[in-house]
């Protein structure tokens, strides 16, 4: 889109609404290729180490149901 291209044509042309576009642009907008890798990198990051809280939580839990039923 700072090419030039019309953000109807690019919208379509990737397959998205314009909303999504303007979500995209707001969010990423100002990054450099490098920031952008930075931050995927760290968002796989975070969503991995949030799976492995849920697991050791749900974990947690089961531990406390079996020491509580066996008092």
């Amino acid at each position: 889109a700072e090419a030039g291209v019309a953000v109807k044509d690019l919208c379509r042309k990737l397959g998205v609404s314009d909303q999504t576009f303007f979500n995209w642009k707001a969010r990423y907008g100002g990054l450099s290729v490098s920031e952008l890798k930075r931050l995927r990198e760290l968002e796989a990051e975070k969503a991995r180490l949030e799976k492995m809280d849920a697991g050791l939580a749900l974990e947690n839990e089961g531990v406390k149901a079996v020491l509580n039923r066996k008092v």
